[in-house]
């Protein structure tokens, strides 16, 4: 523990010690508290500015904030936090992950903020249940997994979103699609296809499915379901947001991914949008598609858009015992479009496919490319060049989008010429 750490554990003893009611002080009044405490350190010590702004905001932070992890949750560059114990916390800044010289004075204190984050959302961690998702009041994604399952100490992932959530012009900017797919995406989400969006941990499923929603006419009424709310839609007025409840100490009050599915087909929705899919849900998923609720969209993990079709078999086996034909049968009737989402070498987040869903052919769900990334190579400093190009295939189901009165261009192959 350096020297900082010192002072700042020390004048939070202090405080502790004066202040008895340090719960019931409001904001304004506990922050006097703090200043006063540092600038009477201050003066003995003789300490400069930036000094005396550190240590207020540090032991402010300690009692009302995210103690040390209030700095990093502050920092728009950062966007992931993850903590592997209460002495060892890494972080993601622009891709690239490094290690901060910052710890919890103790893992009681990692506890007691995990316990904070968790009971703000009605969550439930402990010994018993070691294992909770929750999420920030910003809206950031937090995993915590507790002892005995975690050895080194309490864990917690932070997954940060940003305040101002992006937009098609944001991504198209940072090349991760071109203006055209941008545009052919947007007339398909109108006339509403069913749109599935698959791809690896961080390769930004959650993001592209926010950027997607925001096509959605607003006259639309829309019921968003997911395990913790992350997606931030700002644009639709009839908008309800669900989200899943984990069982109580006894063992009782669990709300599923399912059940929600099932109750939100009473709330006339005209479109239903599911965070992501892991289970049984995915059977759920594919038959509110399938009965009516089209420009449905969601999200799955996989690492190509083959794998997304075979992972949602499996976990439409797990909700029901199904001969694999039917199952392909559903999945090929209830989407329509399968986008996949790849963070390249470079970390950069890349729709690398957009695939049309046709019918089962030979006992396989065929599929017919639209637009997929070709690599050129990379630069000297490793970033790596390429783009999202028209394969030359014309989408083949346009019912829906002619019964919106949308004419879906024709993707034009690069290099091709307009007569």
């Amino acid at each position: 523990m350096n020297g900082k750490d010192e002072v700042v554990k020390k004048l939070i003893q202090q405080l502790r010690e004066t202040l008895d009611l340090m719960h019931s002080i409001k904001n304004e009044e506990l922050k006097e508290y703090v200043e006063v405490a540092v600038f009477d350190y201050a003066k003995e010590q003789k300490l400069k500015s930036s000094e005396i702004k550190y240590l207020v905001e540090r032991i402010y932070n300690a009692f009302r904030g995210y103690d040390i992890l209030q700095p990093l949750i502050d920092d728009p560059e950062i966007t992931e936090i993850m903590i592997n114990n209460h002495k060892e916390i890494f972080i993601e800044r622009n891709g690239r992950t490094t290690q901060v010289d910052i710890q919890f004075e103790s893992e009681q204190k990692l506890e007691d903020i995990i316990q904070a984050i968790v009971s703000r959302v009605n969550r439930v961690v402990n010994e018993s249940s070691p294992i909770v998702d929750a999420r920030l009041q910003d809206g950031s994604r937090v995993n915590v997994v507790l002892p005995p399952i975690a050895l080194k100490g309490p864990v917690m992932t932070i997954r940060k979103f940003p305040d101002k959530p992006l937009m098609i012009e944001d991504l198209i900017e940072k090349n991760s699609i071109t203006e055209e797919a941008a545009d052919f995406l947007q007339k398909l989400v109108i006339s509403k296809y069913n749109i599935f969006i698959g791809g690896g941990t961080g390769s930004g499923k959650t993001t592209f499915l926010n950027v997607l929603s925001n096509f959605i006419p607003t006259n639309e009424r829309i019921i968003t379901i997911e395990d913790s709310a992350e997606l931030q839609i700002k644009r639709i007025p009839n908008l309800v947001s669900l989200e899943t409840r984990n069982a109580n100490t006894e063992g009782r009050g669990e709300i599923t991914i399912r059940d929600l599915i099932r109750s939100s087909l009473r709330m006339r929705p005209d479109r239903i949008i599911v965070g992501e899919v892991r289970g049984a849900e995915a059977l759920d998923m594919l038959q509110a598609m399938n009965t009516g609720h089209d420009g449905s969209l969601s999200t799955g993990h996989a690492n190509s858009t083959k794998d997304m079709l075979s992972r949602l078999e499996t976990m439409v086996l797990n909700g029901a015992e199904l001969p694999v034909g039917v199952i392909r049968k559903q999945i090929s009737s209830a989407i329509d479009i399968m986008i996949h989402l790849t963070r390249l070498r470079d970390n950069t987040r890349k729709v690398v496919s957009i695939s049309e869903v046709l019918d089962v052919k030979d006992g396989e769900v065929e599929l017919n490319p639209l637009y997929e990334f070709i690599e050129e190579g990379e630069t000297e400093t490793g970033v790596v060049l390429g783009e999202l190009r028209a394969t030359g295939n014309s989408i083949k189901n346009k019912t829906k989008a002619q019964l919106a009165g949308i004419k879906v261009e024709e993707p034009m192959i690069v290099g091709e010429q307009l007569d």
